[in-house]
């Protein structure tokens, strides 16, 4: 199935095209790995909307990006709960580690980190997002053992192996 037939079935399920514009957006990621302006121009087409409409949702929300991120996307959630509990003391980590600050990706284009205001699970705290799975209590080496576990997963070397002397927060 393609994209437009992807979103056309989607957006069948609603009364109001508008509001087909969340889920269309979330196939259209899919699809492209993130939304630039000209996939956010053809939802709008496809759906019949305001292309305005389209990038106030595409920009609002954190689940969408409009510019690249790596394979795995790092999320921590940098607000009190977790603040409390330590994420700013893994956020440091994980920029030593990878050799990028947040909001960058790293050179091989695997990993990007991202703060994020909160993700809802303040019962874990501190708490990160990776693709579409929570992770929480998190410490340094619970964190590295996650960062081990996707470095294998795409055939990488580990964590350990990435540190990078003199990067951010190292």
């Amino acid at each position: 199935m393609t994209m437009r037939e992807q979103i056309e079935a989607a957006a069948a399920r609603y009364p109001d095209q508008r509001s087909a514009i969340m889920p269309a957006l979330l196939i259209a990621q899919k699809e492209h790995g993130y939304l630039p302006a000209p996939v956010l121009e053809e939802v709008a087409d496809i759906l019949g909307v305001e292309r305005i409409w389209v990038y106030e949702l595409a920009t609002f929300y954190t689940l969408f990006h409009t510019t690249p991120v790596g394979r795995f996307h790092l999320q921590l959630c940098d607000n009190v709960s977790c603040m409390l509990r330590g994420s700013e003391d893994l956020l440091r980590h994980l920029e030593a580690v990878l050799g990028i600050e947040k909001g960058g990706t790293t050179p091989d284009g695997l990993f990007t980190l991202s703060t994020v205001e909160c993700l809802g699970a303040c019962e874990m705290a501190p708490v990160m997002q990776v693709g579409d799975d929570y992770h929480g209590d998190l410490d340094i080496a619970r964190l590295g053992a996650l960062l081990d576990r996707l470095c294998k997963a795409a055939g990488q070397v580990t964590s350990a192996e990435r540190v990078v002397v003199g990067a951010p927060g190292g």
